[in-house]
C-alpha cells in the first residue's frame, strides 16, 4: 500500500480510536516509522477527534453505561480463566471484546466527521474567496462612480454658458504641452484641463498662475494623481490678464520658475 492507499483505508482511525487489532496496531506503527506523513495524519485525527469531543461533550446517564455492556456480551462476550497469585482456585474474569461490527460503524462515524470537517473548511475557502472577489467588484464600481462624477463635472463646466474656455499653448521649453482654461465670468472661479501637459517627474507637480495687473499671483497647485487628469477647480479671480502653467517642486512655489514654464495665454 501506498501512504495515499494507508490514509484512505479507514486504519489509521480505528488504530486512534483503539479499535484496532494487535496486527494491525503493528502495521500502523510500522507505517509510522516509515511514513512521516502518517504520523502527520496521525496527529490530525487525534486533534479532530479531541476537537470534537470538546465541542460535543456531554454526562452520560448512569443506565447508559450498564445498557452498553449489556449489548456487548449478547455478541461475542468471551472469557478467559486467570490465575490469582496465592491462590490454586482460579477465577474466571470475563474479557470483553468488541465485535467487528462496532469498529467498522465507528471507522465510519469518523469518516464522515472528519469529511464533514473537509467540506465545511472547502466551503469557508470559497466563502472567503467569494467575499475577496465582492470587495474588489465594489471598489471598481466606486472608482467607476467616481470617474462618472468627474466627467459630468468636466461636461457641466465646458458647457455652461458663462463659460470662457483659453487655450494656454507651449512655450519655447516645452512646445508641444497644451492646457485650457475656463474662467466663469460670472463668479470668477477658475477651472483647468490638465490632460495635454507631460507626465510630470517624481517630486515635480505644476503650479497655476494668474497675472493680475502684471504679477503673477498662485491661482493653486494641479493635482498630477496618475490617471486623474480631469478639469479640476482652482483658486477664484475677479479678473486676470493672463494665465500660465509652471513645472514646480511639489506643493508649489510662492513665485513662479520663469525657466520651467510649460504653457501661458493672454485672455
Amino acid at each position: 500500500m501506498n501512504k495515499n492507499d494507508i490514509i484512505s483505508s479507514g486504519l489509521l482511525e480505528l488504530y486512534v480510536l483503539g479499535l484496532a487489532s494487535d496486527e494491525e496496531s503493528r502495521q500502523v506503527q510500522e507505517w509510522v516509522s516509515q511514513y512521516p506523513e502518517i504520523k502527520e495524519e496521525i496527529t490530525a485525527i487525534e486533534m479532530s477527534l479531541e476537537s470534537y469531543a470538546q465541542a460535543h461533550a456531554t454526562e452520560p446517564s448512569p443506565a447508559v453505561k450498564d445498557k452498553i455492556f449489556a449489548e456487548i456480551s449478547k455478541d461475542g462476550t468471551k472469557k478467559r480463566l486467570v490465575p490469582v497469585a496465592g491462590n490454586d482456585v482460579k477465577a474466571q474474569t470475563p474479557v470483553y471484546r468488541i465485535p467487528s461490527i462496532f469498529k467498522f460503524a465507528a471507522a465510519a462515524a469518523l469518516a464522515l466527521l472528519i469529511g464533514s470537517i473537509a467540506l465545511n473548511y472547502s466551503y469557508y475557502n470559497k466563502y472567503r474567496s467569494a467575499s475577496s472577489e465582492l470587495a474588489q467588484a465594489q471598489q471598481k464600481l466606486d472608482q467607476q462612480d467616481k470617474a462618472n462624477q468627474a466627467m459630468k463635472t468636466d461636461i457641466n463646466v465646458m458647457t455652461d454658458k458663462n463659460s470662457l474656455p483659453v487655450v494656454l499653448r507651449g512655450t519655447p521649453h516645452a512646445p508641444d504641452a497644451l492646457a485650457k482654461i475656463f474662467w466663469m465670468k460670472t463668479t470668477g472661479e477658475v477651472y483647468v484641463d490638465p490632460s495635454n501637459l507631460p507626465v510630470t517627474p517624481s517630486g515635480k507637480q505644476y503650479q497655476l498662475w494668474a497675472i493680475v495687473d502684471g504679477k503673477p499671483v498662485d491661482a493653486g497647485m494641479i493635482s498630477n494623481e496618475q490617471g486623474v487628469y480631469h478639469i479640476q477647480k482652482m483658486k477664484s479671480f475677479g479678473h486676470a490678464e493672463a494665465f500660465a502653467i509652471t513645472l514646480e517642486k511639489a506643493g508649489g512655489s510662492p513665485t513662479p520658475t520663469m525657466d520651467e514654464m510649460y504653457v501661458i495665454s493672454k485672455i
